[in-house]
């Protein structure tokens, strides 16, 4: 168990690794000349007008993947990113974000993990299932199974995750409760790349809240979740822009 000093030295840390994010603006070479150039033009003028599309997974309520919904139809992604959400796909039937996503006129499919007699068979077919929509970006949001190695690597650099703290600092579960008993005066939410390390992928968006006197583990997680539905569907926008604009 890690001792208080040093979870309070995470949560330091990370505050200050927050504070002192800066965007990095992806390199570009220079253009090429003469009929290098048009054909390039034209190479990256065909890749933009190709619809990218956005699987979602979900387990419960998906207010994640709602307001990544609203974001995409508020902002037009589709004329202006040339990318839209294509499928949700749950593994609850009961999930409440499906009904949300079919009044938006959005696939759902549903696959059960208890009937598969594996981790590994499950994600086999989950792969099988969001490969169905030829998917350019995987987003998990609020989507509850541990994934295996083998999915992670199929869907590497194009899938994300977005995790209720202020990475690097209380990775896993419980955070808010851990910040407050850590006495972090601040804490909030971290858009990532996943890997096959657990919320340990490269972070590309975060956004803070304070820790209020008195705070509950229950009232901090929804001040942050309410940061959250900015800043995913934000990192998502920024997923295509930075890759495909």
């Amino acid at each position: 168990m890690r001792s208080a000093s040093k979870i309070k030295r995470s949560c330091f840390l990370s505050c200050a690794f927050v504070a002192g994010l800066s965007w990095v603006r992806q390199n570009r070479p220079a253009p090429a000349s003469g009929l290098g150039m048009g054909l390039a033009q034209v190479c990256r003028d065909n890749r933009a007008q190709t619809m990218k599309n956005i699987v979602i997974l979900i387990s419960g309520s998906g207010s994640n993947m709602a307001a990544i919904v609203r974001a995409a139809e508020q902002g037009r992604w589709g004329e202006r990113l040339h990318a839209h959400v294509a499928a949700v796909v749950s593994n609850r039937a009961d999930a409440q974000g499906l009904a949300f996503a079919k009044d938006h006129g959005i696939p759902t499919a549903v696959l059960d993990h208890k009937a598969f007699a594996s981790r590994e068979d499950f994600d086999a077919a989950l792969m099988a299932q969001i490969d169905r929509f030829s998917p350019d970006l995987v987003v998990l949001a609020g989507f509850m199974r541990i994934l295996t190695p083998a999915f992670v690597a199929h869907y590497a650099g194009r899938l994300l995750n977005i995790h209720p703290s202020l990475l690097p600092a209380f990775a896993g579960l419980n955070t808010h409760q851990r910040a407050i008993d850590a006495g972090c005066r601040f804490a909030g939410a971290t858009v990532h790349q996943v890997t096959a390390e657990l919320d340990h992928g490269q972070i590309l968006a975060q956004a803070v809240v304070p820790v209020l006197p008195n705070d509950t583990a229950q009232a901090l997680a929804a001040r942050v979740l309410t940061q959250e539905h900015l800043i995913y569907p934000r990192a998502v926008a920024d997923f295509f822009s930075r890759r495909f604009g």
